[in-house]
């Protein structure tokens, strides 16, 4: 299939991007401590990705508290903006550009990883569900731990996450990122007060859709103001449920937020989609009605062919693809695309989060003809 519309040049705010082609955001645990200060080593991993169109970061927290998995970078100290900068610098010398993920994992976290109990909507505690660690690591590799009971916020815990966002962005935009992406997703801190099974809170942030949604389009709000709704985009996992997420309620709740966002005039919608063989898959029919009440930007990113995200295109449902672990592995991702190559495998599992060097990270091999 020739790929006219992914290597097709587009425009994302003030932005032009040389194709529709998106590096997706993927945890890979690789910041300096202590700190969790982003480093060379980070820089040269996503210089080599720079081949994508955009570029969004791994999820970074926008505090201490915000934190749920050992070693993944911050934005909310100097040296942490610093560390940015060496990546943001190291992206625009190859001519890409580069949004930045603002992260809470709210109730996604345990006291061993960061000192603090949970925070949440609610004292719900997500079951089944772990964090890691590397501490008590005898050959490097992650360890896993339980979340624990998360204590529901207060109006001032609230207020102080929305700061804490807004601080965030500002950062990001001192380090030299082209916008920021607000993680809304994946059973972390916004997702839970969008879920009803995950909020059971009376209050203005619980009960209706309406309620629910406060939360996102007040930090949304602090965000555009600290840095303007065209380096603004949101990410959102409708149809997402690990981290005990199972909510009926969703998709209705979803396309509110959707509404939401629009009327704010944030840059993009980031949708992401489940990346396992038999994940539930985002029918055209949604995708309709999503274009129905958001006019801007959307991108879809979860395990996706280039022949799929050629057709979504085609189609006019989405405006850019995003890849995850097939750019992971093959920094040259998009000329691998045009030109049919075979592509490289991930070599080891245990690289994927955490590591102190190239293997399994800055190693993977360009395509020669």
């Amino acid at each position: 299939m020739p790929y006219t519309h992914l290597f097709e040049k587009t425009t994302l705010g003030p932005i032009e991007l040389d194709n529709r082609i998106v590096m997706a955001p993927m945890t890979r645990s690789r910041s300096s401590q202590p700190g969790d200060v982003p480093n060379a080593l980070m820089a040269t991993y996503y210089a080599q990705r720079a081949s994508a169109g955009l570029i969004i970061t791994e999820a970074t927290q926008v505090s201490l508290q915000g934190k749920g998995y050992a070693k993944t970078p911050g934005i909310f100290s100097g040296a942490q903006i610093d560390g940015w900068t060496l990546t943001t610098d190291a992206i625009h010398a190859q001519g890409s550009s580069a949004f930045l993920q603002l992260w809470h994992v709210g109730r996604i976290s345990a006291s061993a990883i960061n000192g603090y109990q949970p925070l949440g909507p609610s004292a719900c505690i997500a079951k089944d569900t772990t964090v890691y660690t590397f501490d008590g690591s005898t050959n490097g590799d992650a360890v896993f731990i339980p979340v624990e009971e998360p204590r529901e916020m207060t109006q001032d815990d609230i207020d102080q996450v929305v700061q804490e966002f807004a601080l965030g962005a500002e950062n990001a935009i001192q380090a030299g990122f082209d916008g920021v992406e607000i993680h809304g997703a994946n059973g972390y801190l916004i997702d839970q007060f969008l879920r009803s099974n995950a909020n059971k809170r009376t209050d203005a942030y619980g009960g209706s859709k309406e309620n629910r949604i406060r939360l996102l389009r007040e930090i949304t709000e602090a965000v555009i103001e600290k840095v303007g709704r065209d380096k603004v985009g949101v990410r959102l996992s409708p149809f997402i449920k690990f981290k005990d997420m199972d909510d009926p309620e969703i998709l209705d709740t979803i396309m509110a937020a959707a509404a939401m966002l629009d009327e704010l005039g944030v840059v993009y919608l980031h949708l992401c989609e489940a990346d396992w063989d038999d994940a539930p898959k985002i029918p055209d029919e949604f995708r309709t009605q999503l274009r129905a009440v958001y006019s801007g930007h959307i991108i879809a990113t979860g395990n996706k062919t280039p022949d799929e995200g050629e057709s979504l295109l085609e189609k006019g449902l989405v405006d850019m693809i995003g890849f995850g672990r097939k750019i992971l592995a093959n920094p040259d991702y998009p000329e691998r695309i045009k030109q049919n190559a075979p592509l490289n495998e991930i070599v080891d599992t245990h690289t994927l989060f955490g590591g102190g060097d190239a293997y399994g990270y800055t190693d993977y091999p360009f395509w020669k003809p």
